[in-house]
C-alpha cells in the first residue's frame, strides 16, 4: 500500500467520523461498520492509465491528461503554472474580475474536488481580444501537481 493510498483512506475515515458525529445518536452505532466498507477513495473521474497524467499532489486525484496541456509558460500566485484545455475532478468557485499580468480577466478559482485544495483558476472571460483564447481554459499551479503514469512520479519543479 502506498503512502498516498493510506492518506486517502485516513481522510475518508476522518470525514466519515465527522459526518456521523453530527448526525443523530442512533446512527452512530453503525459508524465502524460503515467506515470499514468505505476504505477505498473514489474520484469523480479516472484518466486512462496508458496516458501521462497530472494529479493533485495533495491527494493524487487525477486532474488532467498531458494531451490537454496548452502551455507551460504561465505564472500563478505561487510560481509557475500550466494552462490546460480541460480538467477533471475540479470544482469551480464564483467568477470575479482580476487584473492579471496580461490584463483584466473574469476568473473563477478552481479546487480539487477530493481534498478541496485551491489549484488555480478558470478563465471565464477575457476583456482584451488578444487574450480571448484563454476563455474556458484552466490554470493549475505547479505547486499543486504531480506527474503520473509514464514519467517519474516526482513533483513538478520550476526546472521542468
Amino acid at each position: 500500500m502506498t503512502v498516498g493510498l493510506l492518506l486517502d483512506q485516513l481522510c475518508d475515515v476522518v470525514e466519515e467520523v465527522i459526518k456521523r458525529l453530527t448526525e443523530p445518536t442512533e446512527s452512530r452505532r453503525h459508524l465502524y461498520g460503515s467506515i470499514a466498507r468505505n476504505m477505498v477513495k473514489t474520484f469523480q473521474a479516472y484518466l486512462p492509465n496508458c496516458h501521462r497524467t497530472y494529479s493533485c499532489i495533495h491527494c493524487r486525484a487525477h486532474l488532467a491528461n498531458h494531451d490537454e496541456l496548452i502551455s507551460k509558460s504561465f505564472q500563478g500566485s505561487q510560481g509557475r503554472a500550466y494552462l490546460f484545455n480541460s480538467v477533471v475532478n475540479v470544482g469551480c468557485g464564483p467568477a470575479e474580475e482580476r487584473v492579471l499580468l496580461t490584463g483584466l480577466h473574469a476568473v473563477a478559482d478552481i479546487y480539487c474536488e477530493c481534498c478541496k485544495t485551491t489549484l488555480g483558476w478558470k478563465y471565464e472571460h477575457a476583456f482584451e481580444s488578444s487574450q480571448k483564447y484563454k476563455e474556458g481554459k484552466y490554470i493549475i499551479e505547479l505547486a499543486h501537481m504531480i506527474k503520473e503514469n509514464g514519467w517519474d512520479s516526482e513533483p513538478i519543479t520550476n526546472n521542468h
